[in-house]
């Protein structure tokens, strides 16, 4: 079984969406059920491989542990490096791993649960988390299955300020038929379009430029609708449960400049970066004066923020590659925004908004082409026949 794939895990979702349904409009919580159902969706999904089942439970409660050291040790600033780096430490190996081709060690959804467990101990240092999170608010939030696997990345306080409302029959209804219709469409975005698109893509071989043209073209509507759809499920299936998880997309391609891009394309990792990394990285920099300009502070935490963000897909070169590209695209567009005479006079002119919008999807729709790793491995093979 596979999150959001096959007929044995839309059959086992149907059934526990639609008791969650029921409870929920008879005004009874849902909380243990969707506790169980998290829990039993993890073995069902890596019972076939005990090592990634182990693992998963081995990181959760080595997260566990971490967190009550950082509420033991959060008067000492300085261990707050040492708990994040622990923390990190098993995405980094699983990253390392596969680079190697190793596989066993690590488990789908890593990646995802690292964050959120980063963002506790984060949050417990800044004050904002006082006390321990009791352990089945722990687990609950690190597994709840609609997000586990793929996101969106939720934060703890949210999450559990969700589980803590008390909504309405009414309330719960309208919540309930706008997750449903977002599970349907994501249904439709994953299995139908990207599907059909994925196809399409079978058949694009390397002959001359306009295949990367094409192959760009085709890359960047499947990665939006598989990823789009996958995240609309899981936040549709998180309504019908009783929770708001955070949308991930947001109508990314009519963005008209690269960072309104990255305000509308998986929104709660670039939130994320913005919150843990972007923004404190502003905030070293200004405090060590490391750079006499707030618009140089600025461009080289882009670089770095979007750089961590293509080593957090992976440590392969297009991953790597992609987060670069970014960095100098959102560095650039800063610079631009500050410094530009043109920019001001134009920005909300509709030429230039039209002008500015072709320039960005083409700009995005390249970085798309580099994360797929294909001119690569054209190149290769080019390189190969010669």
């Amino acid at each position: 079984m596979h999150y959001f794939e096959g007929l044995s895990f839309f059959m086992t979702l149907g059934f526990i969406l639609i008791i969650a349904f029921i409870m929920n409009v008879f005004q009874k919580s849902t909380y243990y059920l969707s506790l169980v159902f998290s829990t039993l969706m993890v073995y069902l999904v890596f019972a076939e491989n005990p090592m990634h089942l182990g693992s998963i439970i081995g990181y959760v409660l080595e997260g566990y542990i971490l967190m009550h050291l950082s509420v033991k040790f959060k008067e000492h600033k300085k261990t707050m490096i040492l708990m994040v780096f622990l923390a990190g430490l098993p995405l980094f190996l699983v990253k390392i791993l596969q680079v190697l081709d190793i596989s066993g060690f690590g488990f789908l959804g890593i990646s995802y649960m690292t964050f959120k467990l980063i963002q506790i101990i984060i949050e417990i240092y800044d004050g904002l988390i006082v006390k321990p999170m009791g352990l089945l608010d722990y687990v609950h939030f690190l597994l709840f299955f609609p997000a586990l696997s793929s996101g969106p990345i939720d934060r703890s306080r949210r999450f559990l300020e969700d589980w803590n409302k008390q909504r309405t029959r009414q309330e719960y209804i309208e919540l309930a038929g706008v997750g449903i219709f977002r599970l349907i469409l994501g249904m439709f975005y994953k299995i139908v379009i990207s599907g059909l698109v994925f196809h399409e893509m079978k058949f694009i071989h390397y002959k001359d430029f306009s295949y990367f043209i094409i192959y760009m073209y085709l890359y960047s509507a499947y990665l939006f609708f598989d990823f789009a759809g996958y995240s609309l499920m899981a936040v549709g299936a998180s309504n019908i449960l009783g929770v708001e998880t955070p949308m991930n997309f947001n109508i990314p391609f009519i963005s008209v400049d690269i960072k309104d891009f990255w305000n509308r394309w998986h929104i709660t990792l670039s939130t994320w970066l913005r919150d843990f990394v972007f923004s404190r990285i502003v905030m070293r920099f200004m405090r060590k004066k490391i750079f006499k300009k707030r618009l140089t502070t600025a461009m080289v935490a882009y670089m770095i923020n979007m750089t961590f963000m293509g080593f957090w897909h992976g440590i392969t070169l297009n991953y790597i590659a992609y987060g670069f590209y970014h960095g100098i695209l959102m560095a650039a567009f800063e610079w631009y925004q500050k410094k530009s005479k043109f920019y001001k006079k134009n920005k909300n002119k509709t030429w230039y908004k039209i002008t500015s919008w072709l320039i960005t999807m083409h700009l995005v729709m390249l970085g798309f082409l580099i994360f797929s790793g294909k001119p690569l491995l054209w190149i290769s093979k080019l390189i190969s026949m010669q």
